[in-house]
């Protein structure tokens, strides 16, 4: 069973320590914004496209509303605000008879960050650099210069494989700081029949979100304590050389940290030095049942950034395809 952590496990030297084990910068050029979406290459695309059998597709993105999980716990985040520039009530009113057409409209109002969403490589820095060793003042008030998300508007497609680790250990969901750990990802990929493949898009799920839903209330599910991600995951990911880690909680990674020392250390590691790109806030219900259902855990996987230029960030609805 995952573990829970009730005292702190490492200090800033053993974090340092980590992540220069697992730098990858230089290792596709010095020019290089995409990091390890390096990996995934045209016949590894060809050969995700054949595990489409059943065409059947799965939405892996959370409703972007004003019922959203954000609260106000981290940063300047909010619910995204959606906005009618122009109604039906608008158009029969004869409002709109003018211009000879009626229509409606609409706008939305959101931190890139919010809901179901990718973050870019520009993220989070480790001291003053970011991935590939480009100083952190790159990303300025117009944006990042370098390692934007629209860097990677290609990149995002290919094998996706789920592990379903709430699951794997017979619960509905992981308690607000259960740490996943390597033993536990790879125990769960063998039970599953899956094998974890150079270039895949890995998913782990917690079931925390679906506790949420359930439950009608989100409380700290965006910026509080969360089951994930333990910090020897890093090294894990570094090895398996995939090309994105995504999870069912607002940061991958478990809360309460276990460092005093660091916020979101195991963040300091992933996006700045192993370059890969992290996706957060996925739904995964209707996904996880389909795959306990056919005992099958791997697919198509399709989930393109808004090319929002120079974010570091960007919504998104991802798709798993069966």
């Amino acid at each position: 069973m995952p573990r829970r952590y009730d005292e702190k496990t490492f200090d800033i030297a053993h974090l340092r320590a980590t992540a220069e084990k697992c730098r990858n910068w230089g290792k596709w050029g010095p020019d290089d914004e995409a990091g390890t979406l390096n990996y995934i290459t045209p016949k590894a695309i060809v050969a995700a496209a054949g595990l489409i059998r059943k065409g059947k597709s799965f939405a892996l993105g959370l409703n972007f509303d004003r019922y959203g999980p954000q609260r106000g716990l981290w940063g300047n985040r909010f619910n995204p605000i959606h906005t009618m520039l122009a109604t039906g009530t608008d158009a029969v009113a004869g409002n709109q008879d003018a211009n000879g057409l009626r229509y409606a409209d609409d706008m939305v109002s959101l931190p890139l960050q919010c809901g179901t969403q990718w973050d870019a490589l520009g993220h989070i820095f480790y001291d003053d650099k970011m991935w590939n060793g480009y100083d952190a003042r790159l990303v300025d008030s117009d944006g990042a210069q370098k390692n934007g998300i629209h860097k990677v508007r290609d990149r995002m497609v290919g094998r996706g494989v789920l592990l379903d680790v709430a699951r794997h250990h017979g619960v509905d969901f992981f308690e607000d700081g259960t740490a996943i750990t390597n033993d536990d990802l790879n125990a769960c990929a063998e039970a599953q029949g899956v094998e974890i493949r150079r270039g895949d898009f890995v998913i782990v799920r917690t079931g925390q979100m679906e506790d949420r839903l359930a439950n009608g209330e989100w409380g700290g599910y965006a910026g509080g304590d969360a089951p994930g991600l333990a910090f020897e995951t890093a090294e894990w990911i570094h090895e398996k050389e995939i090309a994105a880690i995504c999870t069912d909680t607002w940061g991958c990674e478990v809360r309460p940290n276990e460092t005093d020392d660091a916020s979101q250390p195991w963040h300091w590691v992933v996006i700045p030095m192993i370059g890969i790109t992290m996706g957060e806030i996925f739904y995964l219900k209707d996904l996880a049942n389909d795959c306990a259902d056919d005992k099958v855990y791997e697919f198509f996987f399709c989930g393109p950034p808004l090319p929002i230029t120079k974010a570091v960030g960007s919504p998104i609805n991802p798709m798993a395809i069966k």
